[in-house]
């Protein structure tokens, strides 16, 4: 692998605008290289000549040659400094005369441009890396603390605590104090000044007693469960005083756990941005020493590289091994080797083994496809009323995993597109590192799952249509039910097998969708309660399986759920469900956040659960009026669902912006996919409405219709999927959202005082 690619595979994706412009950079170094080779074939054309003209003469080198050796006066690095902090690199390129010098000079300022550009970026995320590091520290004071009150609730004032950082520190001192006199100055510089802010701030707490401690200390309570959400809602939203229980600091201890895990892995982060810049900078003045032979000035330039924040700071090192050293002491029993495996990031490892059974699976369900189709065909079963019948009664029972797969399989397409255009759908969905699946596990997944629904079509339709098997019709009717079992099996297993941990962030999800009002919400509550939307249908294929099953249909081989009253009303709260969760979890985020757009988002939902309701309506009554209404209603949801698809949710049709009524950042390079994506959302919204135009269809073509339409509204869903969690994705990279925020389990009163003031 080239270091280009190297480097833009190694880039933090809401950091990428703030690493070095390497692809920039190379092009004005083809600039160059370009412009000495014409000179050099100049030359040659010169010396040909004069070889000819005096022919037996001997030739001696050129002066320009030999001005190429004298390069100490090539170029100047300048420090200036700003903000009295701030330091800024000037280059003065000396040889703008010669050929190719503007090209040079353009190249240095570039250079400088880019040194400025990181240098200032690395400053800041390491001084917000202290900043956290000492308010980490007041964190695990107060852990300390609790821990000593719970183990002896009758401690009195007389026993003593020490810091949390008093051994750490005194380990680093003796380390740094090893340091023999080649160090350079400016890290020995940096070192002492750390040191002494570390002194300062162990000085003001260096040994506490517990109680004084947690009197200054009150939990930050999340309202993480729908119980804790009542008690919220029904007690004082000020109670929030430690009541020192082992269940309370068992969850402090887990919160703060996942507070260090996140920091240290941006604190791995800054370090990989130091090392991808600084290489990069050494791999430019490599191939401008090459280009031009100018030896001396590129290492002129990558002394003032190794001497800039970015190349001599050591700060994050310390850091680093300040956090691992504090949480292994205080969350690991001082077991390092637990302390590392839980700090550090799980690697994904590629296995050849899922290509295997990917294609193994898509063969298979190429072939069961193909033997369904033809076994359909060649007995000519849509033409005999028997095989009528049972495509109206038997195959909404398999529509419902022919739904499930196609959704799979747009997500398998999503994951692929994410990853390529370097959309980060791990950190914007929360998986833990390691764990999310990629879209070639996912499609695995699809076709397995594929395969298997096929196969259980296929071997009903055979017990159903061959005379020979009339026998087997209790097992027949048995298929699509033991399909189902083994659906929900396999996904609600305890066993650690195929992708536990997957299956249960889906379940947690889902719960949270369940109780929708009751969770804060979250993007992966939200976007799965957006899925479930475009899956209303499936909701009433697993309802017609209650019916089936639950209420003896199967048994009478004959249709007639309609006619139970009670199975009318779960048809129509069946069908607004997934609608209500997204009602819910807006009404939450409105209540939360207070941002109106929360509230006329949660309009939007409410416009499509009235027309649900009519349209349902007429689907049971029939009748002109129902009609109307219905027809009315589905037009003004699917005129403000659309707007807030296109302007909302993917941030287009931005007049001035600087892709015209697109947005200013795109992720995909070719613009017309946008205004393909918003005409097919436009016309898929639209295909929604079909089924409110029904004449007199044949319960057949119902079915078909029925089908057809909700595979159109599960792909217009995976369209959406994509360009809404790109502008998620743009929005963290504007914000430099780069890492999870977790919420610190403590706060003290004079944090508070300060906030407020």
């Amino acid at each position: 692998m080239t270091f280009k690619k190297d480097f833009k595979q190694q880039m933090v994706p809401e950091w990428e605008k703030d690493y070095m412009d390497y692809k920039g950079l190379k092009r004005i170094l083809k600039e160059i290289k370009s412009i000495k080779q014409a000179t050099h074939n100049r030359s040659l054309q010169h010396r040909l000549r004069l070889e000819r003209a005096f022919s037996g003469l001997h030739l001696h080198g050129s002066n320009h040659q030999r001005e190429g050796d004298i390069e100490d006066q090539v170029i100047q690095v300048k420090t200036l400094e700003q903000d009295g902090s701030k330091q800024l690199y000037k280059t003065d390129f000396q040889k703008r005369h010669e050929e190719g010098g503007e090209a040079e000079a353009r190249l240095f300022e570039k250079l400088d441009e880019e040194l400025n550009k990181v240098n200032a970026f690395y400053k800041d995320q390491v001084e917000a890396a202290k900043h956290e590091v000492t308010l980490l520290s007041k964190q695990v004071e107060a852990l300390v603390a609790l821990r000593v009150k719970v183990k002896s609730p009758d401690t009195g004032s007389k026993q003593i605590i020490s810091s949390p950082e008093e051994t750490m520190d005194q380990n680093h001192q003796q380390k740094y104090s090893m340091v023999g006199p080649e160090v350079d100055s400016v890290q020995q510089a940096n070192r002492n000044t750390h040191h002494e802010e570390q002194a300062e701030a162990h000085n003001n707490y260096d040994r506490r007693d517990p109680l004084e401690i947690l009197e200054h200390v009150k939990v930050d309570n999340v309202l993480q469960s729908p119980i804790s959400t009542i008690k919220k809602a029904f007690t004082d939203s000020s109670d929030n005083e430690l009541s020192f229980s082992k269940e309370e600091l068992r969850k402090i201890e887990e919160q703060l756990r996942l507070v260090f895990v996140e920091f240290y892995q941006k604190l791995l982060h800054l370090k990989d941005y130091s090392f991808m810049n600084l290489s990069a900078f050494s791999k430019i003045m490599k191939k401008y020493e090459k280009r031009t032979s100018r030896a001396a000035a590129s290492a002129a330039y990558m002394t003032a590289v190794d001497n800039s924040y970015l190349g001599s700071s050591d700060e994050v090192n310390f850091l680093l091994e300040n956090v691992e050293s504090t949480f292994i002491r205080n969350f690991t029993h001082s077991n390092h080797k637990k302390g590392r495996k839980l700090l550090r990031q799980n690697t994904k490892r590629e296995r050849h083994s899922i290509t295997f059974f990917t294609g193994f699976f898509s063969g298979c369900f190429v072939a069961l496809l193909v033997a369904t189709i033809l076994r359909i065909t060649s007995q000519q079963l849509m033409k005999k009323q028997e095989g009528t019948f049972y495509m109206e009664n038997i195959f909404p029972l398999y529509s419902l995993f022919g739904y499930i797969t196609l959704h799979m399989l747009m997500y398998a397409a999503n994951t692929y597109f994410w990853k390529r255009y370097r959309v980060n759908y791990p950190f914007l969905f929360g998986f833990r590192p390691g764990t999310e699946l990629d879209y070639r596990e996912v499609f695995l997944l699809t076709t397995g799952h594929a395969v298997v629904a096929l196969l259980c079509f296929l071997i009903n339709l055979q017990l159903e249509m061959n005379p020979k098997s009339r026998h087997y019709k209790t097992a027949s009717e048995l298929v699509p039910l033991s399909l189902v079992v083994l659906v929900l099996l396999i996904t609600f297993c305890p066993l650690n097998i195929i992708y536990y941990s997957s299956r249960f962030f889906f379940i947690r999800c889902l719960f949270r969708c369940l109780c929708a009002p009751l969770f804060t919400v979250t993007l992966p509550d939200f976007f799965l309660a957006d899925q479930l939307t475009s899956q209303f249908q499936a909701f009433r294929s697993f309802e017609l399986y209650i019916c089936y099953y639950g209420l003896g249909e199967h048994s009478r081989r004959q249709k007639k759920c309609h006619s139970r009253g009670f199975y009318n009303v779960q048809y129509f709260v069946v069908g607004i469900i997934p609608y209500w969760f997204r009602l819910a979890q807006s009404m939450r985020q409105f209540y939360e956040e207070r941002d109106t757009n929360r509230a006329f988002n949660g309009l939007n939902y409410l416009s499509t659960i009235v027309a649900m309701v009519f349209r349902t309506t007429f689907e049971l009554k029939k009748g002109r009026s129902w009609k109307v209404l219905a027809l009315i209603t589905s037009a003004l949801a699917v005129l403000q669902n659309t707007y807030w698809d296109i302007v909302k949710d993917w941030g287009l049709l931005r007049r001035h912006s600087k892709n015209p009524y697109l947005r200013d950042k795109l992720v995909v390079p070719h613009k017309s996919i946008y205004f393909i994506a918003m005409v097919m959302d436009t016309v898929l919204r639209i295909s929604w409405m079909q089924l409110v135009f029904e004449m007199d269809w044949s319960p057949l073509h119902k079915v078909a219709m029925i089908t057809v339409t909700s595979c159109l509204e599960i792909i217009r869903r995976g369209i959406w999927n994509f360009f809404r969690l790109e502008n998620e994705h743009i929005n963290n990279v504007g914000n430099y959202r780069a890492f999870k925020s977790v919420p610190h389990p403590f706060s003290y009163h004079d944090e508070k005082n300060d906030k407020d003031e």
